[in-house]
Parts: structure tokens; sequence; C-alpha cells
């Protein structure tokens, strides 16, 4: 029942992606123990570098607001067809604040595939 209604906040905020140069869209959501979640979406930047993915919107949103752990799970999804799995700088973050928690990857057909960060980023620059 959390991993579909994280889908679905991850959904409506793919409706916010700033996305002109790709044309992909990206919505992310973040369920943190104390019940809150945090949604983002990409935005992209014609100097592709300063572009920022969805799923590190919603996590410096939550670690801004003074939540800097007790992530419990990340859903992303995308206007693909495909699952969208995490770029490596995001992989990286994850490390950084979520160590423990689950990821989830769903497709527009409602399909969706979880993960540990582990099994996302066996070989990150901090242990775990």
């Amino acid at each position: 029942m959390i991993d579909e209604m994280l889908l679905k906040e991850a959904y409506k905020a793919m409706q916010n992606s700033y996305s002109p140069y790709s044309n992909f869209k990206v919505g992310a959501a973040l369920l943190c123990k104390s019940g809150k979640v945090y949604t983002g979406c990409n935005i992209e930047n014609a100097s592709f570098s300063a572009t920022i993915c969805a799923e590190r919107t919603a996590i410096f949103k939550a670690v801004s607001e003074g939540e800097k752990d007790g992530f419990i799970c990340l859903a992303i999804v995308c206007s693909g067809d495909d699952y969208p799995y995490p770029c490596g700088v995001c992989r990286q973050v994850f490390v950084e604040f979520m160590k423990d928690a689950n990821i989830i990857v769903g497709k527009k057909n409602g399909e969706y595939k979880k993960f540990t960060v582990k099994e996302l980023m066996p070989n990150s620059f901090t242990e775990f």
C-alpha cells in the first residue's frame, strides 16, 4: 500500500517537471520516518551540468527542511516506457543520506521494482 501511495505522489510531482531539452519528465516521492513525504521533479538547464534529478530534488528538500536521516523509501517514475533507474550521482546521494532505505522504480503501466540502496550502489565512496 505504501509503495503504491509513493508511486502516485511521484507521478503527481512529475507533472511539475521542467524538461524542455530532453522532454523526459521524472518525478520522485520520499517517505520519512516522521510520516512526511517530500516530492521532487527533474529540472533541466541549457547547461546540462546545472540540471537536477527528481530524486535529488526530493532528498535535498527534505534535508533543507531539517530531515537528515530517517528516510524510509523513495519512489521514482518517468514519462518514458522503461524503469527510471537513478544516475550515479543520485545513487551516491542515496548512500550519503539513506543507506537503509528502499528505492522503487515504477513504469507507466503500473509495474515496479524495489531495491535496497546497497543493491543499486554496491561500490560507493562511502562504506555501508
